[in-house]
């Protein structure tokens, strides 16, 4: 081995027992709010343990909710605040369970019940809150399995009650705990989510809490009767259901935690904490599993609304840029139109100057034949230019448009379009409405001249309901007895459809006939919406 080697070999050496001799540094940070956490959450305990029994334990979701509340860098404050809570409760009961339980008991709750939170915190990221029921069952298993064991391995004489009936007990108390405060915590952590709560104001939820007081009332006036008080108590979990269907898991999160402390509030009890009442425990296993399949319940319900609410924003949107998309494409057709319409002026001017040339040099004849042609060619040309994009409807209106546009003509040429029944005012629809509805109607004319036979009818009609304007189409053959073919369905779906759709409209095919609704949207709206259908009837055209 060289010299060099041996040296290095020596240096690791002395830098992995420089430890020993040196020490370990420890960058410990003493956080004063810390300590205001810790304070604050043993005077919670100690409150929530006054008012608290056997089977409706508040202190396990008091420590749950702080868990939730607080940072992880928290945590060991919180820890500190329940030994000093465990500390002043149980120093007078060494003598008689002695101090390994007073001190190991005390010591190991808060940490097992961090470690259940920590272990579902990617859980937390999900966008339903299920999670919580499992953080809310594991906490009280692992705290139940803590609370017997110690007792049992420590206590100078284990406890008399039988372990399952404890275990009972203590897991449905701790359960129930939670369940009332845990769900109150994550609204809170959910604060900054929007979020309309303005409409727990709606009579419908005004009603369901009042009733759900007025339960509470009764079912503590009742506490005679043990009968009448468990039937009122079950009844309160109804008014919670009408809350979770209407507000989803945030319904359930006020509704649960208020049934539970009703109940527990109609609890007969002896003052003392471990005072047990039979009957209320029994109810209280079916609120515990109804509470469950609420706060379940609601989750999914949000869920879904939010999955349904996204998809109709995104679909919102996609009507918005179809919309602008086919303003932006007429747009583009009006620029060309208007340049044709420029260069059918330019060709006119250039032809009047001709023909007045050649009546000056006496060629009369000439010069009328060329000025009828010119007459006739322009007529077409601005026949054909007003089917690129109709200029008239910007100072006339939709339905003297179609009078005196090139679609007009074109049908007129054909012998199967009669007179159009035209009724309303267009003129107060949108342009872009207006637009939309003449391409529409030009299209669905189109498609029944190419692919039906016999004479067609058009008929269409403006209205309004509410603060939203529209106009219903329908364009079909004068035979009764006639169906439009199945290709004639697929074009219609194909080439309609999407127009349609750009303005909160639909298009639907009925025998010998296709009808097309669109609407306005009303010019308070944020943004387009689908409204209800208008007053306009088919039959009245």
């Amino acid at each position: 081995m060289s010299t060099r080697t041996r040296i290095d070999t020596n240096s690791r050496r002395d830098q992995r027992l420089d430890w020993w001799r040196n020490g370990l540094q420890l960058n410990l940070r003493i956080r004063p709010a810390g300590f205001a956490v810790a304070l604050v959450y043993a005077f919670a305990c100690w409150g929530a343990r006054q008012i608290s029994l056997d089977q409706f334990y508040l202190p396990a979701g008091v420590r749950v909710a702080a868990l939730l509340l607080c940072p992880a860098r928290l945590w060991p404050y919180l820890i500190l605040g329940e030994y000093a809570y465990f500390a002043q409760m149980r120093y007078p009961m060494i003598d008689k369970y002695g101090l390994a339980w007073v001190v190991i008991a005390s010591a190991c709750m808060m940490p097992a019940v961090a470690l259940v939170v920590r272990l579902h915190r990617r859980m937390m990221t999900a966008q339903t809150e299920v999670w919580l029921l499992s953080v809310a069952a594991t906490a009280a298993l692992v705290a139940t399995v803590l609370k017997l064991g110690l007792s049992h391995l420590l206590w100078p004489v284990p406890p008399s009650l039988p372990i399952l009936t404890s275990a009972a007990r203590f897991a449905l108390g701790d359960y129930i705990g939670i369940l009332t405060l845990a769900p109150l915590a994550v609204l809170w952590t959910k604060r900054g989510v929007p979020y309309d709560w303005l409409a727990w104001r709606a009579p419908p939820t005004v009603i369901a809490l009042s009733s759900l007081l007025v339960l509470g009332v009764l079912t503590r006036l009742a506490a005679g009767d043990d009968m009448t008080r468990t039937s009122l108590q079950l009844m309160l979990a109804l008014p919670v259901v009408a809350l979770t269907c209407m507000h989803g898991w945030r319904g359930a999160a006020v509704g649960v935690p208020v049934l539970n402390l009703l109940i527990s509030a109609t609890t007969p009890s002896t003052g003392l904490p471990g005072s047990f009442d039979a009957p209320t425990f029994a109810t209280q296993q079916v609120v515990a599993l109804a509470g469950t399949a609420l706060l379940a319940l609601g989750a999914q319900i949000s869920h879904y609304f939010h999955q349904y609410a996204r998809r109709d924003l995104d679909g919102q949107r996609a009507v918005t840029l179809s919309r602008t998309a086919h303003i932006a494409s007429e747009m583009d057709l009006r620029e060309r139109a208007l340049g044709l319409r420029r260069i059918a002026d330019g060709l006119d001017v250039s032809i009047q100057e001709t023909v007045e040339l050649l009546k000056r040099h006496g060629h009369h004849e000439p010069a009328e034949r060329l000025l009828r042609a010119s007459a006739a060619h322009s007529r077409q040309f601005r026949e054909q230019t007003s089917m690129v994009y109709p200029t008239a409807l910007e100072q006339v209106g939709l339905y003297l448009a179609l009078q005196v546009s090139g679609a007009r003509e074109a049908w007129d040429a054909t012998d199967r379009v009669s007179r159009p029944r035209l009724g309303g005012d267009p003129c107060r629809l949108s342009v872009g409405l207006q637009l939309a509805t003449y391409r529409t109607l030009t299209d669905a004319v189109s498609i029944l001249l190419k692919n039906e036979y016999g004479q067609i009818q058009v008929r269409a009609r403006c209205g309004q309901f509410r603060q939203h304007r529209g106009i219903l189409v329908t364009v079909g053959l004068l035979d009764v007895n006639r169906s439009l073919s199945p290709a004639t369905l697929a074009l219609v779906t194909e080439r309609l459809a999407a127009r349609a759709l750009a303005y909160g409209g639909t298009v639907t095919c009925h025998r010998n006939r296709i009808r097309m609704l669109l609407v306005d949207a009303p010019a308070s709206a944020a943004r387009p919406s689908v409204p209800t259908p208008l007053v306009l009837r088919e039959n009245a055209l």
